[in-house]
């Protein structure tokens, strides 16, 4: 940024916070949807939309919404609160970052 600020954010955080409406709804929708199994993500391509933002694509195929400056600075800012928030709404389903550890048989 212009005042020199660098901010780096791990594909996984990018993919989990992705401004599309799939993962943050659509109008009207209630809440954001929950995206597990994302720990080893990459991406595999940056286009830039004019001078508003970039469009990232992701190895899970995931490339839709366009990440605008302003939003990547709020992800940058806020990243450890949200990745905090994140961890805690996986664990309250019984998922994981780690996609291998979505598909073990539940042992009650």
């Amino acid at each position: 940024w212009e005042n020199g600020c660098e901010i780096k954010l791990p594909a996984e955080f990018l993919r989990v916070e992705s401004p599309s409406a799939e993962v943050q709804g659509h109008v009207g929708a209630s809440e954001k949807r929950l995206i597990f199994g994302r720990m080893h993500v990459n991406i595999i391509g940056i286009e830039p939309q004019g001078h508003y933002g970039v469009l990232l694509k992701f190895d899970d195929l995931h490339e839709s919404g366009i990440y605008s400056w302003e939003y990547l600075h709020y992800l940058g800012v806020n990243k450890f609160a949200l990745m905090k928030r994140y961890i805690k709404n996986l664990r309250a389903v019984g998922k994981s970052r780690n996609p291998a550890l979505n598909h073990r048989p539940v042992v009650k």
